[in-house]
Protein backbone atom coordinates (compact mmCIF):
# COMPACT_ATOMS: atom_id res chain seq x y z
CA UNK A 1 0.00 0.00 0.00
CA UNK A 2 1.80 3.59 -0.92
CA UNK A 3 1.54 5.99 2.11
CA UNK A 4 -0.62 8.59 0.95
CA UNK A 5 -3.77 8.73 0.93
CA UNK A 6 -5.74 10.99 -1.47
CA UNK A 7 -9.26 12.08 -1.63
CA UNK A 8 -11.67 14.30 -3.54
CA UNK A 9 -15.34 14.93 -2.10
CA UNK A 10 -18.11 17.08 -2.29
CA UNK A 11 -21.22 18.14 -1.10
CA UNK A 12 -24.20 20.13 -2.10
CA UNK A 13 -25.15 21.79 1.38
CA UNK A 14 -26.85 24.81 2.67
CA UNK A 15 -23.75 26.38 4.56
CA UNK A 16 -23.39 29.97 6.97
CA UNK A 17 -21.17 31.47 8.80
CA UNK A 18 -18.04 30.16 6.43
CA UNK A 19 -15.13 32.52 7.56
CA UNK A 20 -15.81 30.60 10.95
CA UNK A 21 -15.97 27.07 9.57
CA UNK A 22 -12.55 27.94 7.21
CA UNK A 23 -11.11 28.62 10.55
CA UNK A 24 -12.06 25.48 12.02
CA UNK A 25 -11.60 23.31 8.99
CA UNK A 26 -7.67 25.19 8.61
CA UNK A 27 -6.85 24.42 12.25
CA UNK A 28 -8.13 20.81 12.11
CA UNK A 29 -6.49 19.68 8.45
CA UNK A 30 -2.93 21.92 9.88
CA UNK A 31 -3.01 19.86 13.13
CA UNK A 32 -3.11 16.76 11.27
CA UNK A 33 -0.54 17.62 8.50
CA UNK A 34 -2.98 17.31 5.78
CA UNK A 35 -2.61 19.19 2.78
CA UNK A 36 -4.44 20.04 -0.59
CA UNK A 37 -7.64 22.31 -1.48
CA UNK A 38 -11.24 22.92 0.39
CA UNK A 39 -13.63 25.41 -1.32
CA UNK A 40 -16.40 26.47 0.77
CA UNK A 41 -19.34 28.31 -0.47
CA UNK A 42 -23.18 28.87 0.55
CA UNK A 43 -24.33 25.44 -1.94
CA UNK A 44 -22.11 23.56 0.07
CA UNK A 45 -18.66 21.81 -0.01
CA UNK A 46 -15.58 20.55 -2.69
CA UNK A 47 -12.01 19.19 -1.31
CA UNK A 48 -9.10 17.66 -2.73
CA UNK A 49 -7.23 16.60 0.68
CA UNK A 50 -3.82 14.06 0.77
CA UNK A 51 -1.90 12.74 3.48
CA UNK A 52 -1.59 10.19 6.09
CA UNK A 53 -4.45 7.54 6.03
CA UNK A 54 -4.96 7.78 10.07
CA UNK A 55 -4.74 11.86 10.12
CA UNK A 56 -6.75 11.77 6.87
CA UNK A 57 -9.73 9.58 7.87
CA UNK A 58 -9.67 10.97 11.03
CA UNK A 59 -10.63 14.78 9.97
CA UNK A 60 -13.31 13.02 7.61
CA UNK A 61 -14.34 11.30 10.90
CA UNK A 62 -14.43 14.96 12.17
CA UNK A 63 -16.53 16.66 9.42
CA UNK A 64 -18.88 14.03 9.47
CA UNK A 65 -19.32 14.88 13.09
CA UNK A 66 -21.12 17.68 11.74
CA UNK A 67 -24.38 16.94 10.52
CA UNK A 68 -24.45 18.97 7.41
CA UNK A 69 -21.46 16.95 6.24
CA UNK A 70 -22.36 13.27 7.56
CA UNK A 71 -23.87 12.36 4.46
CA UNK A 72 -20.44 13.33 2.72
CA UNK A 73 -18.89 10.56 0.42
CA UNK A 74 -14.98 10.29 -0.94
CA UNK A 75 -13.29 9.08 -4.18
CA UNK A 76 -10.11 7.47 -3.16
CA UNK A 77 -6.75 7.01 -4.56
CA UNK A 78 -2.91 6.34 -3.13
CA UNK A 79 0.28 7.97 -3.97
CA UNK A 80 3.44 7.23 -2.88
CA UNK A 81 4.05 11.32 -2.27
CA UNK A 82 2.32 14.05 -0.76
CA UNK A 83 1.13 15.53 -4.23
CA UNK A 84 0.29 19.41 -2.83
CA UNK A 85 2.01 21.80 -1.42
CA UNK A 86 0.00 23.42 1.12
CA UNK A 87 -3.07 23.90 2.63
CA UNK A 88 -5.63 25.85 1.11
CA UNK A 89 -9.23 26.46 2.07
CA UNK A 90 -11.16 29.27 0.03
CA UNK A 91 -14.01 30.90 0.15
CA UNK A 92 -16.48 30.87 -3.44
CA UNK A 93 -19.64 32.04 -4.70
CA UNK A 94 -20.31 28.37 -6.19
CA UNK A 95 -18.46 25.04 -5.55
CA UNK A 96 -18.45 24.95 -9.55
CA UNK A 97 -19.59 28.02 -11.43
CA UNK A 98 -22.25 27.85 -13.59
CA UNK A 99 -24.22 31.34 -13.33
CA UNK A 100 -27.36 29.41 -13.35
CA UNK A 101 -28.76 30.23 -10.05
CA UNK A 102 -31.64 28.08 -10.87
CA UNK A 103 -29.84 24.71 -10.56
CA UNK A 104 -29.64 24.22 -6.82
CA UNK A 105 -28.62 19.90 -6.68
CA UNK A 106 -29.55 20.15 -2.84
CA UNK A 107 -32.90 20.73 -3.56
CA UNK A 108 -32.98 17.43 -5.53
CA UNK A 109 -30.54 15.53 -8.13
CA UNK A 110 -30.69 14.57 -11.45
CA UNK A 111 -31.31 10.75 -12.62
CA UNK A 112 -27.81 9.40 -11.89
CA UNK A 113 -26.60 5.55 -13.63
CA UNK A 114 -23.48 3.64 -11.26
CA UNK A 115 -20.56 2.89 -12.68
CA UNK A 116 -21.17 -0.86 -13.24
CA UNK A 117 -24.91 -0.36 -14.80
CA UNK A 118 -22.97 2.07 -17.29
CA UNK A 119 -20.80 -0.73 -18.20
CA UNK A 120 -23.54 -2.89 -19.07
CA UNK A 121 -24.76 -0.04 -20.94
CA UNK A 122 -21.67 0.30 -22.73
CA UNK A 123 -21.07 -3.36 -23.70
CA UNK A 124 -24.04 -3.44 -25.60
CA UNK A 125 -24.43 -0.01 -26.93
CA UNK A 126 -27.85 0.90 -25.68
CA UNK A 127 -29.64 1.27 -22.31
CA UNK A 128 -32.07 -0.90 -20.74
CA UNK A 129 -34.69 0.27 -23.01
CA UNK A 130 -32.41 -0.19 -26.23
CA UNK A 131 -31.84 3.61 -26.63
CA UNK A 132 -28.37 4.56 -28.54
CA UNK A 133 -26.20 5.36 -25.21
CA UNK A 134 -23.91 9.11 -25.81
CA UNK A 135 -21.54 9.76 -23.22
CA UNK A 136 -21.06 13.40 -22.85
CA UNK A 137 -18.09 14.92 -21.15
CA UNK A 138 -18.90 18.30 -19.28
CA UNK A 139 -15.21 18.93 -19.01
CA UNK A 140 -12.97 21.83 -20.11
CA UNK A 141 -11.00 20.77 -23.41
CA UNK A 142 -7.66 20.61 -21.89
CA UNK A 143 -9.12 17.61 -19.56
CA UNK A 144 -10.29 15.89 -22.51
CA UNK A 145 -7.06 15.98 -24.06
CA UNK A 146 -5.84 13.59 -20.87
CA UNK A 147 -8.26 10.92 -21.74
CA UNK A 148 -12.15 10.16 -22.59
CA UNK A 149 -14.66 7.27 -22.73
CA UNK A 150 -14.47 6.01 -26.06
CA UNK A 151 -16.94 7.77 -28.76
CA UNK A 152 -17.71 10.65 -26.26
CA UNK A 153 -19.68 13.70 -27.42
CA UNK A 154 -17.66 16.86 -26.29
CA UNK A 155 -18.51 20.81 -26.91
CA UNK A 156 -14.76 21.99 -26.54
CA UNK A 157 -15.53 24.09 -23.77
CA UNK A 158 -12.91 26.36 -22.13
CA UNK A 159 -14.91 26.68 -18.75
CA UNK A 160 -17.93 25.44 -17.32
CA UNK A 161 -20.09 28.62 -17.50
CA UNK A 162 -19.90 27.84 -21.72
CA UNK A 163 -21.61 24.30 -21.24
CA UNK A 164 -25.34 25.42 -21.13
CA UNK A 165 -24.87 27.57 -24.25
CA UNK A 166 -23.16 24.29 -26.08
CA UNK A 167 -25.98 21.28 -24.71
CA UNK A 168 -28.49 23.87 -25.76
CA UNK A 169 -26.95 23.88 -29.28
CA UNK A 170 -27.12 20.11 -29.98
CA UNK A 171 -30.47 19.45 -27.82
CA UNK A 172 -32.14 18.42 -30.99
CA UNK A 173 -29.43 16.12 -32.45
CA UNK A 174 -29.38 14.31 -29.49
CA UNK A 175 -33.01 14.19 -28.86
CA UNK A 176 -33.43 10.60 -29.48
CA UNK A 177 -30.38 9.20 -27.74
CA UNK A 178 -29.74 8.54 -23.83
CA UNK A 179 -27.27 10.78 -23.02
CA UNK A 180 -24.69 10.21 -19.75
CA UNK A 181 -23.10 13.22 -18.34
CA UNK A 182 -19.71 12.69 -16.96
CA UNK A 183 -17.31 14.65 -15.09
CA UNK A 184 -14.04 14.04 -12.92
CA UNK A 185 -15.62 13.10 -9.79
CA UNK A 186 -19.09 13.67 -9.77
CA UNK A 187 -19.57 17.77 -9.39
CA UNK A 188 -20.03 19.05 -12.49
CA UNK A 189 -22.81 17.15 -13.51
CA UNK A 190 -24.63 17.34 -10.34
CA UNK A 191 -25.57 20.60 -12.49
CA UNK A 192 -25.07 19.74 -16.36
CA UNK A 193 -27.25 16.83 -15.31
CA UNK A 194 -30.15 18.95 -13.64
CA UNK A 195 -29.62 21.87 -16.65
CA UNK A 196 -30.28 18.62 -19.13
CA UNK A 197 -33.67 17.84 -17.47
CA UNK A 198 -34.79 21.69 -17.11
CA UNK A 199 -34.83 22.27 -20.49
CA UNK A 200 -36.38 18.56 -21.71
CA UNK A 201 -34.01 16.44 -22.01
CA UNK A 202 -35.91 13.78 -20.60
CA UNK A 203 -33.60 10.64 -21.26
CA UNK A 204 -30.29 12.48 -19.42
CA UNK A 205 -28.11 11.04 -16.80
CA UNK A 206 -25.47 11.48 -14.57
CA UNK A 207 -22.35 8.58 -14.05
CA UNK A 208 -22.19 8.43 -10.30
CA UNK A 209 -18.89 9.58 -8.86
CA UNK A 210 -17.67 10.57 -12.21
CA UNK A 211 -14.33 9.27 -13.77
CA UNK A 212 -12.82 8.42 -10.63
CA UNK A 213 -15.69 6.34 -8.82
CA UNK A 214 -15.55 4.44 -12.70
CA UNK A 215 -11.87 3.39 -12.46
CA UNK A 216 -12.40 2.77 -8.75
CA UNK A 217 -15.55 -0.10 -9.85
CA UNK A 218 -14.82 -0.82 -13.25
CA UNK A 219 -11.64 -0.32 -14.42
CA UNK A 220 -10.85 1.23 -18.27
CA UNK A 221 -13.08 -0.83 -19.79
CA UNK A 222 -14.45 1.53 -22.73
CA UNK A 223 -12.58 4.62 -21.95
CA UNK A 224 -9.43 5.83 -23.69
CA UNK A 225 -6.06 7.56 -21.51
CA UNK A 226 -6.12 8.69 -18.00
CA UNK A 227 -8.02 11.46 -15.90
CA UNK A 228 -6.70 15.07 -14.98
CA UNK A 229 -6.86 15.19 -11.71
CA UNK A 230 -6.20 18.64 -10.02
CA UNK A 231 -2.98 18.12 -7.80
CA UNK A 232 0.81 17.30 -8.92
CA UNK A 233 0.22 13.77 -9.85
CA UNK A 234 -1.54 15.60 -12.87
CA UNK A 235 -3.66 12.43 -14.05
CA UNK A 236 -4.55 9.16 -13.15
CA UNK A 237 -4.78 5.82 -15.20
CA UNK A 238 -7.56 3.52 -14.96
CA UNK A 239 -5.62 1.41 -11.94
CA UNK A 240 -5.34 4.39 -10.40
CA UNK A 241 -1.94 4.98 -10.63
CA UNK A 242 -0.47 8.33 -11.78
CA UNK A 243 1.05 9.72 -14.62
CA UNK A 244 4.65 11.37 -14.10
CA UNK A 245 4.55 15.11 -13.36
CA UNK A 246 6.08 17.54 -15.57
CA UNK A 247 5.76 20.76 -14.40
CA UNK A 248 5.78 22.75 -17.17
CA UNK A 249 2.69 20.75 -18.70
CA UNK A 250 0.50 22.24 -16.53
CA UNK A 251 2.36 26.14 -15.41
CA UNK A 252 -0.07 28.09 -17.68
CA UNK A 253 -3.59 25.43 -17.06
CA UNK A 254 -6.06 27.36 -15.14
CA UNK A 255 -8.99 25.33 -13.94
CA UNK A 256 -12.81 26.61 -14.06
Amino acid sequence: MKPILNIAAYLFVSLDELPALRSKMLDECNARELKGTILLTGEGINMFLAGKEDALRGFLDWLRSDTRFETLEAKESWSEQQPFKKMLIKLKAEIIRMNHPSIRPEEGRANFIKPKKLQEWLDRGTDDLGRPVVMLDTRNAFEVDYGTFENALHFNIQKFTEFPEAIIAHKEELADKTVVSFCTGGIRCEKSGLFMREIGMEHSYQLEGGILKYFEEVGSAHYQGACFVFDQREALEPNLDSIPFEESSRKNIKVS
